[in-house]
């Protein structure tokens, strides 16, 4: 990537986390690769057979938060640290050091966020990588007779069904494919909002005009086509200046869903079930609303009467339910859909709101991304995919507002043998998690983490820095064969947005304050930011 940002304005005041707490002396820091004394670093073979004090420490010594689980979910509900999870866990790892046991209700974990400890991590994943299941999904589709995705499944089925998927969604040939249905999209979607600063904006003396909105409305409907375009292959016109009752409805069970499931992750979903729990219940319906999604009146999947268009068009198709080598059945291409349809709305709108505000409140930063932008799409002849490539900037943007505002805040494993993570042994089987929000405000990880910064990404910046472990510091998307199977869909959505916006608008805020943000299954600001769209 160019190094073409160089002056970036500060995103807080705050110095960010020193993970300097009583279990890390400054002159001792363990890491997966080795132990630093005084400056020097050892291997990890050495640290085994010297450690502090001649020993791996054992499991039971990690740092943790309390050993009764009931009594920290009293703490979590009382103290409301669901939605606080991410600011919970950073304050955690600046009192307990790089690494600490956490247990909550049923759920129990390790959580990390040194990139060398992260590396460790997934070296130890195995061949069907296993991340945190998600129990109160997984109950839904088991009460309701739905097939699972692959976001749902472990061991050998879900190697054999996310082989097929990566074809049609991850692959560069179905980026080729896609990547046209996003642009047009997205040129669509400032083509509206152009016409909105017209009608409403105001015009200051001797300046085109701008309007200052909450654009997170149209941000949720622009992904929501986006991904309709793509995995359906039409468009459902939510562009229009009464979008349908069925797609706000989509979007309203989307988010009912997402702000449901964390508290439902500590407690058993099948005894809420038999008690009938309203908050089961309520996130039940709202998956009930989403599976309706994907079927016309009569109850055909959508996907069958597409199946001629957008990205599944490729797919070796079954008559039946039955899966077949090189085959998904119907079944399962719906229940796929369904899961791409559902984690692919909020997850690009909400990064979209944190960008436009980041890109308004740094003008510089905005400034030498649009330069760029400009040179490359002039270049590219209207190609979307050239201009993404000669815009690596634009790249480097979406990997900052992830660094800051990962919309999932974890990363978890299942490690498949006994390891070592600061010097601590962990059991194979262990639920690890690798914490994205306090990692990416690290200054033991980043220089200067609170500058929203896309320069830092650049290839030349990055080589310049030592440690084999830089690739660990971006994981919102995950990592391996278990990264996020929408990824090239959210990346380049969201990257062809921003570009079509910077092309037309300058951006500002009325207010630079930090955005304060709420934890659901997602990181969101707590209130939308609001941003100020001038025509160029």
């Amino acid at each position: 990537m160019s190094t073409g940002v160089s002056a970036c304005v500060r995103a807080s005041g705050s110095s960010g986390p020193r993970f300097l707490g009583p279990a890390q002396p400054k002159a001792l820091c363990m890491t997966a690769a080795g132990t630093v004394v005084d400056g020097k670093l050892e291997t990890v073979k050495a640290v085994r057979k010297r450690g502090v004090d001649g020993r791996v420490r054992r499991f039971e010594e990690i740092p943790h938060t309390g050993r009764n689980g009931w009594i920290n979910l009293l703490k979590f509900w009382r103290e409301n640290r669901f939605q606080q999870l991410h600011k919970h866990m950073e304050r955690t790892f600046n009192a307990l050091g790089p690494i600490y046991r956490e247990k909550v209700g049923t759920l129990s974990s390790v959580n990390i966020l040194l990139p060398s400890d992260i590396s460790e991590l997934f070296k130890s994943e195995g061949l069907h990588p296993r991340r945190m299941t998600l129990e109160p999904w997984a109950t839904h589709r088991e009460t309701r007779n739905h097939r699972k995705g692959v976001f749902l499944k472990n061991g050998e089925e879900w190697r054999s069904d996310r082989l097929q998927l990566n074809k049609e969604v991850m692959m560069s040939a179905a980026v080729r494919r896609f990547l046209p249905l996003l642009d047009d999209v997205a040129k669509d979607f400032c083509r509206m909002l152009e016409d909105r600063v017209e009608r409403e904006g105001r015009r200051a003396e001797e300046a085109k005009r701008s309007l200052t909105i909450d654009p997170s409305p149209d941000l949720f409907r622009f992904a929501l086509e986006a991904s309709c375009h793509v995995l359906y292959g039409e468009r459902i016109g939510l562009f229009s200046s009464s979008p349908s009752l069925e797609s706000q409805k989509f979007i309203w069970a989307v988010e009912r869903m997402l702000t449901t499931t964390p508290p439902l992750l500590y407690l058993p979903p099948r005894l809420l079930l038999r008690l009938g729990a309203p908050l089961w219940t309520e996130h039940a319906t709202a998956w009930d609303h989403i599976f309706s999604h994907g079927e016309d009146p009569e109850g055909v999947p959508a996907s069958v009467v597409l199946r001629n268009h957008g990205s599944w068009r490729t797919l070796q198709w079954s008559s039946g339910t039955t899966h077949g080598k090189g085959k998904l059945s119907l079944d399962l291409i719906k229940a796929n859909i369904t899961e791409l349809m559902a984690g692919g709305v909020d997850t690009t709108a909400v990064p979209l709101q944190f960008g436009l505000f980041e890109l308004g409140r740094n003008p510089e930063v905005q400034d030498r991304v649009r330069q760029q932008v400009k040179r490359s799409w002039e270049q590219a002849g209207g190609d979307p995919q050239k201009a993404l490539q000669g815009a690596p900037l634009l790249k480097g943007t979406i990997k900052e507002i992830l660094r800051l505002y990962p919309v999932g805040i974890t990363v978890q494993r299942y490690p498949v043998k006994d390891i070592v993570l600061q010097n601590y042994h962990i059991p194979a089987g262990t639920m690890v998690q690798a914490c994205l929000y306090p990692m990416g405000r690290s200054s033991q990880v980043f220089e200067e983490p609170l500058n929203f910064d896309p320069g830092r990404w650049s290839s030349s910046r990055e080589e310049g820095q030592r440690g084999e472990v830089m690739g660990f510091r971006s994981l919102a998307f995950g990592f391996g064969a278990r990264q996020c199977v929408g990824r090239r869909i959210a990346e380049n959505e969201m990257q062809l947005l921003l570009m079509h916006i910077l092309l037309r608008f300058h951006l500002s805020v009325p207010s630079s304050e930090d955005l304060q943000t709420t934890a659901t299954l997602i990181l969101q600001p707590k209130t939308p930011p609001r941003i100020t769209f001038s025509k160029l």
